[in-house]
């Protein structure tokens, strides 16, 4: 009888290994480590979030268990304690290396065919209890961290993340991460800062967000509007001269407003710098920020990274940095599959059949009943 790996074996030959051994012996982070190697701990890490693992004991109990099929994909069943001191003091930077370069893999022939690249900019917020948590203390009683991501809708995918602690403002963050020239940037109120839109705008970037209810145009000119269902007004302006009383606002060229309707019956102010396209081009950008709301909603609720294992600061940012590869392996094996699919199927599949020695590829076509034929429909009929 051939042998078949099991679903979890399968996943792990989507893991670039190479590229893994070369960023542990770049970061030194196996020096001086004996038995509970760097691969073992990702092996670990990545085996609690496909198995909905909320705890280090459910884990050790868990792979314990499978401790005979984990041999063969390399795994090792850790105890508690080994477990949280990886998690502790090991860099980051491999894991989030690793998920750079899975990024970058997994899409490289995608983005060849993209045109203008859209970027969706937002952060979530990370409810952090217990021992170790001082690092991102928000008040005497809370602490909490925020992850700042960079969001492709096209690509479906982040293609950058921040850690920060809770209290470190959004706009703050941003103004860490890298500008792509030509990008459309598309964010809420909560980086709403001239000086950074002027950067954004010197870069030749299109920026979509919204405005302040006490922001207004000033030596604004309407436009004809566009016969498209939801668009109000257009006009054409410029920003306040003042950031404030003796600060000159950098952001001096013209912009635009757009003011749609909501589903809601309120109203939106659309702010962009780009004067020449369709209204309604520009609002359709903004609608599409909802798309990373989705994506923390998957990250959340489907990958746990709520349930942290570790809360020290390496042990947050290695975990958050796991969930993302999971998300992209989660996501290639949606793409093998010839049904089209949300993430949360496959997912559930995967969590389901994780140690199960079956050809993940036909996974899922386990979670549909086989077509019933005229006899069966009438003995069923006949039996109620």
């Amino acid at each position: 009888m051939p042998h078949t790996n099991t679903v979890f074996g399968d996943v792990l030959k989507l893991v670039p290994w190479s590229e893994f051994d070369k960023l542990v012996k770049n970061h030194g982070s196996d020096e001086l480590v004996r038995s509970f190697t760097t691969k073992r701990q990702f092996l670990a890490l990545l085996y609690g979030q496909l198995s909905g693992a909320c705890s280090l004991r459910d884990i050790q109990t868990s792979m314990t268990s499978h401790q005979g099929r984990l041999y063969h994909a390399g795994g090792f069943a850790p105890a508690r304690s080994t477990f949280a001191d990886a998690n502790r003091s090991r860099s980051p930077e491999v894991f989030s290396g690793l998920f750079i370069h899975m990024l970058a893999m997994t899409t490289r022939g995608l983005r060849r065919k993209l045109g203008d690249a859209v970027r969706l900019i937002d952060s979530t917020s990370l409810h952090l209890a217990g021992v170790g948590t001082n690092w991102a203390r928000f008040s005497t009683d809370v602490c909490g961290a925020k992850a700042h991501v960079i969001y492709d809708p096209d690509l479906g995918c982040p293609i950058y993340h921040m850690i920060t602690e809770a209290n470190v403002n959004d706009i703050t963050a941003a103004k860490a991460m890298p500008i792509e020239a030509g990008a459309t940037y598309v964010f809420d109120l909560g980086y709403y800062d001239y000086s950074w839109w002027a950067a954004l705008d010197d870069a030749c970037c299109r920026i979509v967000t919204r405005f302040k209810k006490n922001t207004s145009l000033h030596s604004s000119k309407s436009m004809p509007v566009e016969a498209a269902e939801g668009i109000l007004s257009d006009s054409i302006g410029f920003l306040p001269g003042r950031q404030a009383k003796n600060r000159r606002n950098p952001m001096q060229g013209a912009v635009r407003e757009i003011v749609v309707t909501m589903e809601t019956g309120g109203t939106l102010r659309i702010l962009s710098n780009d004067l020449d396209a369709p209204a309604k081009e520009i609002a359709d950008l903004y609608k599409r920020r909802w798309q990373i709301e989705l994506f923390f909603r998957v990250m959340k609720q489907t990958l746990k990274i709520t349930h942290f294992i570790g809360r020290s600061e390496n042990a947050v940012r290695i975990q958050i940095a796991v969930a993302l590869i999971a998300f992209l392996l989660l996501r290639m094996l949606n793409r093998m599959s010839q049904d089209k699919q949300t993430l949360l199927e496959p997912t559930r599949l995967v969590r389901t059949n994780l140690m199960h020695r079956k050809d993940f590829t036909r996974l899922k076509l386990l979670h549909k009943p086989p077509p019933l034929d005229s006899r069966q429909i009438v003995l069923n009929w006949g039996s109620t």
